[in-house]
C-alpha cells in the first residue's frame, strides 16, 4: 500500500466525540491519516452542543453537528424526543455522506457514530469501528455487522466481534504524550508547586465528576504538608474549588488542564474516573492510579475498565458509592508508599499500546483503497 505524499487524495469521515475521552483520540487518528497521506481531506461529524463542536476546529479540523444524544434512563418520556432526534440525525447523516462521499467512514463512539455509520453502511462506503471499552455498547456491537474492521483495546473481544475483523490496537493517545514528559521539576514550576513534596493529581474527566470532587472538598482540610494536590475540576466545580484551595495553599485548582504533559510529569499518584482514554494515557506514561469508574455511562463500562486493571494489580478501585468515605485517605496512603507505586506502574504499563493512532489510521488507509 503506498502512503506516500503522492498518493491519491481521500475522503475521510470521523464520526463521535462527547467527551474528551473520545475527541482526543479521534483527532490523534486524522492528524497521523495527514502525516501518512497529506492530501486527505478529513470532516468531522459530532453532536451538536457537545464539546466536539469547539475542541475539533480548534484542532484543526472542519466539522458538522448532528442533533443526536443519549438515551435518558431516568425520565423515560424524553427518549420519545430523542428517536426524534435520532430519527433526524439519521437522515442528515444520509444526506453529509451523499454529499461529501468519503472513501471511508470511522467511528470513535459518542453519540454521533451511530448514525453516521449507519448511513455510511447503507451507501456502501467502507466501516471502521474503534471500540476503545473492555466491554463494548449495544450501538457498537449493532454496527459491527456491517463495519469492515474493529479496532479494540482489550483482549477478548470475540465475545462482542466477529473474530475476523478485529485488531487489537491500544487506544490512540494524545499525541504530545507519546513523546518524553518535561522534567518534573519543569513541571511543577509551571503549576507552582514545589518539586521537593508529592503531587496528586485528580482528574475527574474533561466535564468534570461531582463524586470526585466531593471526595476531594471533603478532604483538603487534612491534606498533609508533604503532598500536594492537582486538581482539574470540570467548570461546574471550579468555583467552589478555587475558593477552598485559597484556604490551602498545597492546592492548585483547574478547570481544565490544556498542558496534560506537564501534569502528568509533575504527578506522583492520579485520581481518574475509569474512561478508556484516560486509562490508555496512564498505561503509556505509567503512572500509579486510583480509579473511581462513573456509574452514569451506558453499560456501566467504567467498572468494567477498572476491573480489569484492578484485577492484574495495575490500579486501585474504589467504587463511586464509596469514595466520599475512602478516596481520600487511600489517596493518601499510596501516594506515600514509594513500593506500592512503583508496583502500580510497572503493573499499568503492561497494558500500553504505544503507536496506537498510527496502526489504526493504516488500517483505514487499508479500506479507503480496497
Amino acid at each position: 500500500m503506498n502512503t506516500s505524499p503522492n498518493t491519491t487524495a481521500l475522503r475521510i469521515i470521523v464520526s463521535g466525540g462527547g467527551t474528551g475521552g473520545h475527541i482526543f483520540p479521534a483527532v490523534s487518528i486524522a492528524g497521523k491519516l495527514l502525516e501518512l497521506n497529506p492530501g486527505a481531506d478529513i470532516l468531522f461529524v459530532g453532536a451538536l452542543g457537545r464539546m466536539e463542536m469547539e475542541k475539533v476546529p480548534a484542532a484543526g479540523f472542519p466539522i458538522k453537528g448532528l442533533p443526536v444524544s443519549g438515551f435518558d434512563r431516568h425520565n423515560l418520556l424524553r427518549n420519545f424526543q430523542v428517536l426524534f432526534h435520532l430519527f433526524q440525525s439519521v437522515r442528515q447523516a444520509r444526506k453529509i455522506i451523499r454529499e461529501f462521499r468519503p472513501n471511508v467512514a470511522v467511528g470513535v463512539g459518542g453519540y454521533a457514530s451511530a448514525p453516521v455509520l449507519l448511513a455510511a453502511g447503507w451507501a456502501g462506503v467502507p466501516t471502521l469501528i474503534q471500540e476503545q471499552n473492555s466491554y463494548a455498547g449495544v450501538a457498537n456491537k449493532w454496527l459491527a455487522r456491517r463495519a469492515k474492521s474493529i479496532c479494540v483495546a482489550y483482549p477478548g473481544m470475540e465475545r462482542f466481534f466477529p473474530a475476523g475483523k478485529i485488531q487489537v490496537t491500544g487506544n490512540p493517545v494524545r499525541t504530545v504524550l507519546e513523546q518524553p514528559l518535561p522534567p518534573r521539576e519543569e513541571a511543577c514550576r509551571f503549576f507552582g508547586l514545589d518539586p521537593a513534596r508529592k503531587v496528586l493529581l485528580s482528574l475527574g474527566g474533561s466535564l468534570g465528576a461531582r463524586t470526585i470532587n466531593e471526595s476531594l472538598a471533603a478532604g483538603v482540610c487534612r491534606l498533609p504538608e508533604d503532598i500536594q494536590l492537582l486538581w482539574q475540576t470540570g467548570p461546574g466545580y471550579y468555583e467552589r474549588a478555587a475558593a477552598l484551595s485559597k484556604e490551602h495553599p498545597g492546592v492548585q485548582v483547574h478547570a481544565f488542564i490544556q498542558r496534560m504533559e506537564m501534569a502528568f510529569s509533575a504527578a506522583d499518584m492520579v485520581i481518574s474516573r475509569a474512561g478508556a482514554g484516560t486509562i490508555s494515557e496512564l498505561s503509556i506514561l505509567g503512572k500509579p492510579c486510583i480509579l473511581v469508574p462513573s456509574p452514569n455511562v451506558a453499560e456501566d463500562h467504567q467498572t468494567r475498565n477498572a476491573e480489569v486493571l484492578a484485577k492484574h494489580g495495575a490500579a486501585l478501585m474504589i467504587s463511586d458509592a464509596s469514595a466520599r468515605e475512602q478516596l481520600f485517605p487511600k489517596a493518601i496512603q499510596c501516594i506515600r508508599d514509594e513500593q506500592a507505586c512503583l508496583a502500580l506502574a510497572a503493573a499499568i504499563r503492561q497494558f500500553a499500546h504505544p503507536g496506537a493512532s498510527e496502526i489504526i489510521a493504516k488500517k483505514v488507509l487499508e479500506l479507503c483503497v480496497r
